[in-house]
């Protein structure tokens, strides 16, 4: 089974999130129709996919969301504008 490592922001791109997940179409639907009610994703907007990675290991995967959990903004900010230059949302690209 695939898992994949995530990075979400809103529609001003003031914020992102980090995330891991096994089914990446799912989790993604559940950030836009803020299904984790009262989360900090639905307290600000979060829900366009910026950023993925596969990995076929949980192991894997975990280990990568640690990583990139502690890189600074601006990291994360050119890891992103290297695989989305646009930086558009990539939900639509995964269904």
């Amino acid at each position: 089974m695939d898992m994949y490592v995530y990075i979400l922001t809103n529609a001003s791109k003031s914020s992102l999130y980090v995330g891991v997940t096994s089914n990446l179409v799912q989790r993604v639907w559940k950030h836009k129709t803020e299904f984790y009610e009262g989360s900090y994703t639905s307290k600000y907007h979060i829900n366009q996919l910026m950023y993925y990675e596969v990995y076929a290991k949980p192991e894997q995967a975990i280990i990568r969301e640690k990583q990139l959990k502690l890189f600074r903004r601006q990291k994360k900010i050119d890891l992103i504008s290297k695989f989305n230059p646009t930086w558009r949302d990539l939900y639509e690209d995964i269904m």
